[in-house]
């Protein structure tokens, strides 16, 4: 069985629109509830979360996002996702994000993400 939180991420490489969806739409609930530093409301349903995951594809091509570690407190996931690839002088850069994640079955529905790990040695 996959992780729906690994298969979120995966998504954020994935170029092409409609595959992108369809693998958002595997692991997160149709009211998916998303709240990200970089946006100032709630991202509310799985079009609207593909369509903004999708500004990431675009504007950072080549890059990707994984889940590098995980746990579980309750019903409460915490995730650590290195979002990396080539800066803008051709140096690989990686970027620490840290999301709490809650599902509805095997499905996410709701996550929050914060820049950094909160460690003041890891923020960017």
């Amino acid at each position: 069985m996959s992780d729906p939180i690994s298969d979120f991420f995966d998504a954020w490489q994935i170029e092409e629109a409609n595959e992108r969806l369809n693998k958002i739409a595997s692991a997160v609930a149709k009211d998916i509830q998303y709240d990200d530093p970089r946006t100032s409301d709630t991202i509310k349903g799985v079009d609207a979360l593909s369509d903004y995951v999708g500004m990431f594809s675009a504007n950072a091509p080549g890059w990707s996002a994984n889940v590098v570690k995980s746990d579980t407190n309750g019903s409460v996931t915490r995730a650590t996702v290195a979002f990396s690839g080539a800066g803008p002088d051709g140096q690989n850069k990686v970027q620490l994000g840290q999301y709490f994640v809650e599902k509805d079955g095997d499905l996410i529905s709701r996550m929050v993400g914060f820049v950094g790990t909160g460690d003041p040695q890891t923020a960017v």
